[in-house]
This record gives structure tokens, sequence and C-alpha cells, in this order.
């Protein structure tokens, strides 16, 4: 992760974020005072992360995924076809 100071974040603020958004790469905004600390993420890659967060601290969601890979390590898993859906 590239870390930046606040003072040039500040000055060049429209080409980090261009970068960042650019990049995928989040961007550590440093201050003097370490807790005063930001990271500058795309919007995309911040949903991601939560989404992500929110599957793994489900229990019965990350079970139900592990079983899944094990029965596709196993080769137990199985075809099915598509349901279509027509719109509302």
């Amino acid at each position: 992760m590239e870390a930046v100071a606040y003072s040039t974040f500040r000055k060049d603020l429209r080409a980090y974020l261009d970068k960042t958004r650019d990049d995928a790469t989040p961007l550590l905004v440093t201050s003097k005072d370490p807790s005063a600390n930001v990271v500058v993420m795309n919007a995309m890659d911040y949903d991601n992360l939560i989404e992500n967060l929110e599957v793994q601290s489900n229990a019965r969601l990350m079970s139900k995924i592990e079983r899944g890979m094990e029965q596709f390590a196993e080769e137990r898993g199985a075809n099915h076809e598509l349901i279509e859906v027509e719109d509302a």
C-alpha cells in the first residue's frame, strides 16, 4: 500500500483519487498524529471488502461454503439447469 503525507495528498488530491480508482490500490494518507491516518480506497473495493466480512462473519453461510468446497474437492458436484427468471 502506498503512503502519502496529508499535505501532499491535499495538494494533488485529484491525481491521487484518480490513481486509487484506476489502480484499485488503497492509499494510506498519513498525519503527524498516527491515530489520524486514513485509508482511501475505491468504493467498489470497499463494498467488496464489507461484503466479504459479512459473509465470513456468518457461520451458517461459511459452513455451506465449506461443505460445497469439500463436495467439489471430492468430485461430488452436480450440474443443474439454470432457471430463467422473468422481469417483474
